[in-house]
């Protein structure tokens, strides 16, 4: 079920229990029931199921409470020149990377691979569904100015914000999720601004293959 609270509208006590939530999976708490939640937050069960609804209800408003840390870009009226554009690039990839590479994320895609499969939650498709996916929801107004602008060109938006994806993460979820640490493993300002400067590159005004 979705979850009854968006994390713009989360009061101060939800998010200390989303973070307590979110302590939790770090830490490796198995199983992460209701009870451990109310618990280490400090509530009642009650609480929980009338803020959240229920499990489900709970690790989809962590999931998107832990997205929430990637800032949207706050488009200006009218259009958009391309110093604009790389640098709103620029920083939506470092914000994304910097919350991929915490120990926070990497715990939660964990828990998603060790609870695959289950009958009674799929924390894959929450992840999915509030993670990438939430990513692209968040940037498309920004593409859709650029290629207003013209500064991109692309076909489908999808395709385009894929590239980025995979410009952006490359196989750094990978490495994390095999033990790799975070101090060995990224410039992230550094790749932040590479990934925006090759995706202009490709997708920008000048012809880089017909992508209408």
């Amino acid at each position: 079920m979705e979850t009854r609270t968006a994390a713009a509208t989360l009061t101060d006590r939800q998010r200390d229990v989303l973070e307590a939530t979110l302590d939790l999976i770090v830490k490796g708490q198995r199983p992460l029931s209701m009870i451990a939640v109310a618990r280490a937050a400090s509530c009642s069960k009650e609480t929980l199921y009338r803020w959240f609804g229920d499990r489900d209800g709970l690790l989809t408003a962590t999931v998107r409470w832990q997205a929430a840390k990637v800032r949207g870009v706050d488009l200006p009226n009218g259009p958009i020149d391309a110093g604009f554009l790389n640098e709103a690039l620029t920083r939506f990839a470092a914000d994304w990377l910097r919350v991929l590479s915490s120990s926070t994320s990497v715990a939660l895609n964990r828990l998603a691979i060790a609870e695959a499969g289950s009958e009674t939650l799929d924390l894959g498709a929450i992840v999915l569904r509030n993670g990438p996916e939430e990513m692209a929801r968040r940037i498309a107004p920004l593409f859709a100015a650029a290629r207003a602008s013209g500064l991109l060109r692309y076909a489908q938006e999808d395709e385009a914000f894929s590239t980025f994806f995979g410009l952006v993460v490359k196989d750094l979820q990978v490495r994390m999720l095999l033990g790799e640490t975070q101090n060995a493993m990224i410039d992230i300002d550094g790749t932040a601004k590479s990934a925006a400067d090759r995706f202009m590159v490709l997708y920008g005004p000048e012809p880089n293959g017909d992508r209408g």
